[in-house]
Parts: C-alpha cells; structure tokens; sequence
C-alpha cells in the first residue's frame, strides 16, 4: 500500500482516538497551547499597538521587531527556554516561546489599522469634544477592527503551525504524532499528524477570515458598499 494509503487506514483507525495518546486529547493539547499563547500574546500587543497607533508613534520600532522576529528560529527559541531552570521543558517552555512569535503580528497590525485611520476623521472627533481616550476607543478602535482581527487570525495560524514543534521539548499537541513517527520511523503517522495540524490551521484560517470580514466596516472591506 502507498504512503497516502497507509495514511489514510492510521487516520481511520479508531485506536488512535482514544486515552491520552489519542488524536481528541492531542487536539485539545494543542488548541490550549494555542489560545494560551495568543491570549498573552495579544493582552501584551493590543495595549502597546492602539496607544503608539493613536500616537502614530513608534512604528519604525514595530517594523524592526516584526522583521526580527522573522529572522529567529524556532526550535533554537523553544530548546534555549527549556534549558532555563525556572521554566523547564514541555509546554511551559512552548508557550513562553509561542508568546513571543504572537506578538509581531498582532502588535503591527493594530498599529498599523490605527495609525491608518484619516486625521480628518480624527479631528473631527476631537472638534466634538470628545478626549483621547474616547477618540481611540470609539473612532479608531472601530475604524481598525478589520486589521486587528487579522492580526490575531495571522498569530493564531503561526501558532497552531509552530505549536507542533512543542513535542520536541517535552511538550504536547499534534506534533507528538510527528515527532512519534520520526522516532518509530512510522511515516504514516508523520503523515498523519502533519495532515491533522494542516487542517486545524486551514479551519482557523477560515473561521478567522469571517470574522475579519464580519468586524469590518463595509466601506472597507474592498466590495461594493450599498447604501443603508
């Protein structure tokens, strides 16, 4: 039987969606790491990127860490904070790394979907009477959401992608799957965990970008815009 075929009977098969080695536990394993990782994530970056957005200040800092942070290897990350006595190995160490990767994302975008917003529609706010605070929140928060959900849904794909690298520290996940059948050369299960990640992440992909379209105002959204 070929590699896809093989594949598909260890997809199939019923054994390997049971106990804490299965594919259920793993997923949640892994959707844990992930919305842990983004949470803080974006707790770190929203705050920073609205405030220096609203500034429009600071964005020559937010496009060197967005190119740095591409520039970083991964499993070199995940392996140093492992080492780091304090931290330890497995998830604990995947998801401090994680943290970092998910910021650059989010952080440029909401600088990026703020500073973005037209002064004209700034000033006029202010020229209501309304102070920064409520100029951000009700103006240009509004005015971004559409970039700042693509932020997170860009986080959120990168993470569930790179979260299988945990299983190389200890951690869990899907990765175990890949990283099992490296060690037991059983490919169909490399195969099929690597499908298993590929789906999760298309699924989120796809979630994500109907909310980006749902959260952005119309006239934005690069369609036609019909008349209320």
């Amino acid at each position: 039987m070929s590699l896809l075929g093989d594949t598909g009977v260890w997809l199939g098969d019923l054994a390997h969606y049971r106990g804490a080695d299965g594919v259920p536990h793993r997923l949640a394993e892994h959707l844990a790491l992930t919305g842990i990782a983004v949470g803080v994530a974006a707790l770190v970056a929203l705050p920073v990127g609205l405030v220096l957005g609203h500034l429009r200040r600071g964005g020559t800092v937010v496009t060197a860490l967005a190119n740095a942070s591409r520039a970083v290897p991964t499993l070199g990350v995940l392996i140093v904070f492992s080492g780091i006595a304090s931290i330890g190995i497995g998830n604990r160490a995947a998801a401090v790394a994680l943290v970092l990767f998910a910021v650059p994302p989010i952080l440029v975008n909401t600088f990026v979907g703020v500073a973005g917003v037209e002064r004209e529609v700034v000033e006029a706010a202010r020229g209501m009477g309304m102070g920064e605070r409520r100029v951000l929140l009700s103006v240009e928060l509004p005015l971004a959401l559409g970039l700042v959900v693509a932020g997170l849904r860009t986080a959120v794909v990168q993470v569930v992608a790179t979260a299988t690298l945990a299983a190389y520290v200890g951690g869990g996940g899907l990765g175990t799957f890949i990283n099992n059948g490296y060690g037991l050369q059983d490919y169909p299960q490399v195969l099929g965990g690597a499908v298993l990640v590929a789906a999760l992440a298309l699924v989120a992909e796809v979630v994500l970008a109907g909310l980006q379209r749902l959260v952005t105002p119309v006239p934005l959204r690069g369609g036609p815009v019909r008349a209320a």
